[in-house]
């Protein structure tokens, strides 16, 4: 069983509908898990926000995080991860935007900022976030973003899960 077979059998274990919010990515993590039998049950739809304007306007990304912060960075991230799990019917959210050249000088070629958002039973959402950085070409950053994407939703769905536990506790 391959990396996304796992995640999607997870997901099918604890309930897990996804929606994606996909900018370097332009649609692989989605295409990735619509690529194991099955995938209807674990994929609500995917968004791809390549440009600033597409992640303000359909993600509802706000301007300031725009301005304040690269797009090459966690808070865009978490901001459409939000936006995605807000605008579907999903319970969880995977967002990704980064670069694969050299075309940000501030940036490094192949940094990816990865955002896993969760909505739990009670209603609240818990959202995760990283960058990391992958060598190769475009196609080979793009590929290794959108099979960590995957690989990592059990890992935060699992801290999401301890999360809550450790909140029931406390309040009990």
């Amino acid at each position: 069983m391959n990396s996304c077979e796992t995640t999607a059998d997870y997901m099918r274990r604890h309930d897990l509908v996804l929606v994606t919010a996909e900018s370097c990515t332009a649609g692989l993590i989605a295409a990735n898990l619509a690529d194991i039998p099955g995938a209807g049950s674990t994929l609500d739809c995917a968004y791809v926000t390549y440009s600033p304007d597409a992640k303000r306007e359909v993600l509802g990304v706000p301007e300031d995080t725009l301005r304040n912060h690269n797009l090459t960075s966690e808070p865009v991230a978490q901001a459409m991860a939000r936006g995605a799990l807000e605008r579907s019917c999903a319970n969880v959210a995977i967002a990704d935007t980064g670069v694969v050249d050299d075309s940000d000088p501030e940036i490094p070629p192949g940094t990816q900022c990865l955002a896993w958002a969760f909505e739990l039973d009670d209603g609240q959402i818990v959202v995760y976030s990283s960058c990391c950085r992958f060598e190769g070409d475009r196609r080979e950053i793009r590929e290794a973003t959108a099979e960590y994407a995957l690989e990592r939703l059990p890992h935060y769905h699992q801290q999401a899960l301890q999360l809550t536990a450790q909140s029931v506790a406390s309040a009990g």
